[in-house]
């Protein structure tokens, strides 16, 4: 009977012990990292620019941001701007505001009727890919009658 008593026990405290480390782990923080993709867009135009600029100068701008990776891939296109765009880059700032320059500016292919296309790759820091995906980064376009920029546009990102 001793040994029945002993082996009881013994099976007691193995259950508890083994119930103790179950209940602990699913006591555990769950990760809240989610590496879904974003999906960017923005329309950009003279009236987006801080002061605004008259033309009939518009833009896309659509691309992806994998948050695993921290890298962002875009194409942007403007046409109807008053000459060829001579500069153009990516700029921190809320709607409405004027920003501060992100990264290189942007090496434009020669165009001298205001229309053409861009595209590129950018990785981001974890500063930079908040900015983007809290809606605080735009783009745009500068052109010889308004080297400060002759349209804008604000970038949105979802999921």
């Amino acid at each position: 009977m001793k040994t029945r008593s002993i082996t009881t026990k013994w099976l007691l405290a193995v259950a508890f012990v083994l119930f103790g480390m179950v209940a602990l782990n699913s006591c555990k923080k769950k990760s809240t990292t989610d590496n879904r993709p974003y999906t960017l867009k923005g329309d950009a135009a003279g009236s987006q620019v801080v002061p605004p600029v008259t033309g009939n100068g518009t833009g896309t701008f659509n691309g992806t941001y994998d948050p695993s990776t921290h890298t962002m891939t875009y194409t942007t296109n403007w046409t109807g701007l008053s000459g060829g765009a001579t500069s153009g880059g990516f700029y921190t700032g809320a709607s409405g505001s004027a920003g501060t320059a992100v990264g290189d500016p942007w090496t434009l292919p020669a165009d001298s009727t205001g229309a053409g296309t861009y595209s590129g790759t950018m990785t981001l820091t974890d500063e930079q890919a908040s900015q983007l995906t809290s809606g605080n980064w735009y783009y745009s376009y500068g052109t010889v009658a308004n080297p400060g920029g002759e349209i804008r546009g604000q970038i949105t990102a979802t999921r």
